[in-house]
């Protein structure tokens, strides 16, 4: 009986033991190898990432790092393969490229791809884009290159997933002073997107500019920001040796929470979506009640034609947005709906860059006037929500040049009225008559709504229409 009690004593203690070992074992930190070497450029920030990477991993207790620091011009290449062999890749449990550059001496890249798809996390910042250029398998799981950047620049980041571990604290913008990287071989298709921005930011033009993302690859996750080009960028603390610094602390700190929340999701700690994001077209539940429909479908040009067949193929759809780009010292093309229409309330959100100009035409024959007349400060003729050559807006409600603006036109009849901006500027205005460059003079006959898109490069979105009796 005692033999018995002794036996089932001590089975209850090997499973508690055992217990306490698998739990001690889950809460482990993951393993990271951080590559800081590089085979070109090599930022002067780099011994900042390391060290914040370093102090991040501490301070959450998710995970530990070893480096790969190589030094410029691919010194110590042997240090990389060595580190980076197949037979040392499998003691980790993800791998960060922190501004890494060129080709790295990797022994087997293909080995390093497809123990990134058996289900690691790979964690890339800024230059990370820089790396590999003539290897596509590498650019493919990363989900984009880097093509140029111009002067560091001051861009509001915009949140696209707000509910992601990377981008939650954010907000729904991020502002930062940085080195901002223009991308190409990127696909919004194959990635989740993270920050963004809706216009090139040192040049104001409409279009989609990925500033991070992150995909699933096989059963792996991959994680990139193209920030972290400035130590005051990583690092809260850093000053430049007078006390100067371009990016406050709390910039600093929340980019030190977007890594690390980006680290967590790839390593599989925090969940998150890494499917890419829909960017089709839907209206409010409200405003499909009432009769709404996209007049846009937020993916292609379906629905849409140029008005010149022969015109420069200046209009694209780019993240849910509609985008006309005007080329330098030439001119775009109108893009008329292949959808005629009599009476209608329309609404539409649009962006004109500075000294842009373009317009919303009703039924092919009357404009709406788009116009960055921000600097006036004051109605003009012509100006921004007037109906051109016909009817001045009553007030002046326009937004800075780079701002979304909203608009809601209706006209039953001939009569207009708009509201821009939440203001009404036109109220039941009498247009029976084309007011320049129309598509026709049959003002009693349905028509087309068209984008003006010759004067100059304008962007809009969440465009969708009402249909009246």
């Amino acid at each position: 009986m005692m033999k018995n009690l002794f036996l089932r004593f001590l089975s209850r203690g090997v499973l508690a033991l055992a217990i306490v070992s698998l739990s001690a074992s889950a809460a482990a930190p993951k393993k990271l190898l951080v590559v800081t070497a590089t085979k070109g450029f090599r930022h002067s920030s780099i011994p900042t990432a390391e060290r914040i990477l370093g102090m991040l991993g501490a301070e959450s207790g998710a995970f530990t790092v070893e480096y790969v620091r190589g030094g410029a011009d691919g010194k110590d290449d042997a240090e990389v393969a060595a580190k980076m062999s197949p037979t040392e890749l499998v003691k980790y449990d993800g791998v960060v490229f922190a501004n890494t550059t060129g080709d790295l001496a990797i022994p087997d890249k293909e080995f390093f791809l497809n123990w990134i798809k058996s289900g690691k996390a790979f964690i890339g910042m800024h230059s990370c884009s820089d790396t590999y250029h003539g290897y596509p398998p590498y650019i493919q799981m990363l989900g984009g290159e880097f093509l140029t950047h111009h002067a560091q620049v001051g861009v509001d980041c915009v949140n696209q997933s707000p509910g992601h571990p990377a981008t939650a604290h954010l907000g729904p913008d991020y502002e930062v002073f940085d080195e901002i990287y223009l991308m190409k071989n990127f696909d919004r298709q194959q990635v989740h997107g993270l920050l963004g921005l809706d216009k090139h930011p040192n040049e104001g033009t409409p279009g989609d500019y990925p500033v991070a993302w992150c995909k699933e690859y096989g059963k792996g996750r991959v994680f990139y920001t193209s920030l972290g080009h400035r130590e005051d960028v990583w690092d809260a603390e850093w000053t430049d040796g007078n006390g100067n610094r371009r990016n406050s602390p709390e910039v600093s700190k929340a980019y030190q929470q977007h890594i690390l929340g980006g680290i967590k999701w790839a390593l599989g700690l925090e969940p998150g979506d890494g499917k890419p994001l829909s960017t089709a077209a839907k209206v409010s539940p409200d405003e499909a009640a009432a009769g709404f429909k996209p007049l846009f479908n937020g993916l292609n040009l379906d629905g849409w034609h140029l008005r010149r067949e022969d015109g420069t193929r200046s209009w694209s759809a780019q993240n849910g947005m509609l985008v006309n780009v005007v080329p330098k010292d030439g001119h775009g093309t109108d893009l008329v709906s292949d959808k005629k229409f009599w009476n209608f309330t329309a609404r539409y959100d649009f962006m004109v860059p500075s000294g842009s100009n373009s317009g919303f035409y009703l039924r092919g024959r009357h404009e709406v006037q788009i116009l960055d007349d921000y600097a006036a400060g004051a109605t003009s003729p012509g100006g921004n929500g007037s109906i051109y050559n016909h009817t001045t807006a009553s007030k002046f409600v326009s937004k800075k040049p780079g701002e979304w603006q909203t608009a809601e036109v209706t006209m039953v009849g001939f009569r207009v009225t708009l509201i821009l901006n939440g203001e009404k500027v036109i109220d039941n205005a009498l247009v029976d008559r084309p007011t320049g460059s129309q598509l026709d003079n049959n003002v009693n006959e349905p028509g087309a709504f068209f984008l003006q898109g010759d004067h100059g490069s304008i962007a809009f979105r969440n465009l969708r229409v009402k249909e009246l009796p």
